[in-house]
């Protein structure tokens, strides 16, 4: 009985929907390719899952603590009695001295070590900051100078002024013996190529200078530091210096990289800024740790086995590969992982070897810095890996119709929005500009014009200083604020808001379009928990229940059939008496859909419609009603140009009449 029920819906498949059905059904193409992108999402999962556990497992919250707590000590020292001595409230060579001398000495050097609630002195001049962050090695302290006469005088004023000492930059710098030219600190020591350059806010600086290091003992490195103050150790083409240490923590093995930065610049005054950063650099120390080198491990077998078949689409698709922005994204994860793999192995690898060579003089200064530095550019480049691995996710959520409409909507008003952006960033730096001539000078979110583009970002945003603005140019001032936020934020940014609202609008109205007899991956992802449910013995079968519903539903369906069988049949039967040259029914036609009721089991098995079939009814249907509404606006046209046609020829007449 059942392959003949079978025979049976595949021929009403055929006379309901024509030769154009096998288009429109879910091919079993369309359920293979579903399934294989439920198995790449699944094994995607996991990589993503052990990427997440990889880059967590780099920082901590013992991390801001650490670095919290160490610029509260030197930045906002709490040992010092006079709040100008301060790291921040530096503005001179002066305060530089002041604390140096003071709180920084203060917070580098502690004598005394808590040990079960018992303060005892340290013997071996090693310092505990707050009793618990061991000083490794001693602290450094290096300038950069630049020559005199590096920049031009007005003749007017060459009898007034005979020193220039200009910006800093690398052609200007200052290399050559000054002061006393008999130890370190007076002479010039290059560093290493590979010691990383500092961005500062005024420039560019190298890694070079003039370096000194400070003594073991606090009453030394106070006796040295008078001394240089003393003899000129900064001048007038001091630009920068830098203050670096380096402590360890063994508590939550963390090394803390402290570097305190004071420019001097060509205008006078000083402008300081600090930097702590908080790395591990000891990576396999507890059972946690191992366990993060085994998901290492495994990211790298992940990485290679994404090589293999990346290397194998492009060696298949050639050019047609890279046309496709999936593609494209999967290549820069590539890459970007490829080096992240390198950049560990060469990390582990410098620590492991640099590490005793740091520590082994305690009188020196351990370039810790080097090692932070890159750290913290590996943990930029796993962040930004990660951001796009999670972009990824929408490569396989892409066939959903909830998931695409974001995608569908930005792809189809891109156009509008590229061709309103470019109208929109004249307009915005045309502003920008404005601001920084007219305010630039006075107030510092418009000193530069980087800043006046992220200060008008800002104001779009509603965080504004209208008062600075007001102050700078009573009359300018208002004039830009007002036309900035009428014109960017009530009319520029509301029209892109717009332009994708109606795109949104006609996406979501082309989706409404799309019949729901797609297979979707989440029922393709319940049917297989079910199954392995079933397997586990951890869930009944459902087999009962299902055909109990399907046989009451045929009971139903083939019933209300009976009733409409009569009346089909004499619909027919005046059909072909109106239109004897009509096509007759095709062989298995309703005579077979609708047996006698005598052959009752028959008409069960043969008249039942499963719910995929009714989907596929409802599609055919739908299509149906576009094919007519489609020739019935064929048949006016060809009717409207009958009627012209007739019209021509009828004027034609009328006018030979005459």
């Amino acid at each position: 009985m059942e392959p003949s029920a079978t025979r049976q819906r595949s021929a009403m498949e055929q006379r309901l929907s024509g030769p154009g059905a096998a288009e429109h059904r879910p091919s079993v193409s369309r359920e293979l390719e579903l399934k294989t992108t439920l198995r790449e999402l699944i094994i995607y999962a996991f990589f993503l899952t052990d990427l997440c556990i990889l880059t967590f497992g780099m920082v901590s919250t013992e991390m801001y603590y650490l670095n919290r707590v160490m610029a509260q000590l030197f930045l906002e020292p709490p040992f010092s009695e006079d709040s100008q001595s301060g790291f921040r409230s530096i503005e001179s060579r002066g305060d530089f001295w002041r604390f140096a001398e003071g709180p920084l000495l203060d917070g580098l050097y502690w004598d005394k070590r808590c040990n079960n609630n018992t303060m005892l002195t340290v013997q071996n001049n090693s310092s505990h900051i707050y009793y618990e962050n061991l000083l490794l090695g001693v602290a450094q302290i290096r300038q950069l100078k630049v020559h005199n006469n590096t920049c031009s005088i007005y003749p007017y004023f060459h009898a007034f002024l005979e020193d220039c000492y200009s910006e800093y930059h690398y052609q200007a710098e200052d290399r050559s013996e000054f002061g006393l030219k008999n130890d370190s600190e007076w002479k010039y020591t290059s560093a290493s190529s590979l010691s990383p350059w500092y961005w500062g806010s005024m420039g560019l600086y190298s890694s070079g200078g003039y370096k000194f290091t400070l003594p073991q003992s606090k009453q030394k490195s106070l006796e040295k530091l008078v001394f240089l103050r003393q003899n000129n150790w900064l001048t007038r083409g001091t630009r920068i210096v830098f203050i670096d240490f380096s402590t360890y923590n063994a508590n939550v093995n963390l090394f803390c990289i402290v570097r305190l930065v004071v420019e001097f610049p060509a205008t006078g005054g000083a402008r300081t800024s600090s930097h702590t950063y908080s790395v591990k650099l000891l990576r396999y120390v507890t059972y946690y740790d191992y366990f993060l080198a085994a998901c290492e491990i495994t990211f790298c077998l992940f990485i290679i086995t994404f090589i293999i078949q990346e290397a194998t689409k492009i060696v298949k698709l050639k050019k047609e590969y890279f046309r496709s922005a999936w593609n494209c994204l999967d290549l820069l994860l590539l890459v970007v992982s490829i080096l992240a793999i390198a950049f560990n192995i060469y990390r582990t690898v410098a620590v492991s070897l640099l590490m005793e060579e740091l520590l082994s003089d305690p009188h020196a200064y351990p370039d810790f810095y080097f090692l932070a530095f890159w750290q913290v550019l590996y943990n930029n480049m796993i962040a930004v890996n990660v951001f796009f691995a999670w972009i990824k996710i929408f490569k396989y959520v892409s066939f959903n119709k909830t998931m695409m409409q974001l995608s569908s909507t930005l792809s189809r008003c891109d156009k509008d929005i590229l061709g309103f952006a470019v109208m929109f960033f004249i307009i915005f730096f045309a502003y920008a500009q404005f601001g920084y001539l007219v305010f630039g000078s006075q107030v510092e979110e418009f000193s530069s014009f980087q800043n006046c583009i992220f200060t008008q970002f800002r104001i779009v945003l509603g965080d504004f200083n209208f008062e600075a603005i007001e102050a700078a140019n009573r009359i300018l001032g208002p004039v830009y604020f007002i036309t900035f936020v009428f014109l960017v934020f009530f009319v520029l940014l509301n029209m892109v808001l717009a332009i994708i609202n109606d795109t949104y609008s006609e996406v979501k109205a082309d989706f409404q379009m799309i019949t729901s007899e797609e297979i979707q991956i989440r029922d393709l992802f319940r049917q297989s928990c079910n199954k392995a449910l079933v397997k586990l013995k951890l869930k009944k079968p459902e087999l009962d229940k299902n055909s109990s519903e399907e046989t009451l539903e045929s009971k139903e369906f083939s019933a209300s059939e009976g009733k409409d069988s009569s009346k089909h049949s004499s619909e027919a039967s005046a059909n072909e008496e109106s239109y004897p040259g009509s096509s007759k029914l095709p062989e298995g036609g309703l005579h077979q859909k609708h047996p006698s009721a005598d052959n009752t089991d028959s008409v069960l098995a043969q008249s039942y419609i499963s719910t995929a079939e009714l989907h596929q009814l409802y599609w055919h249907t739908v299509m149906l009603e576009n094919e007519l509404r489609h020739t019935n606006q064929i048949l006016k046209t060809v009717l409207e140009s009958i009627q012209q046609a007739g019209g021509r020829q009828g004027r034609l007449q009328d006018g030979s009449e005459m």
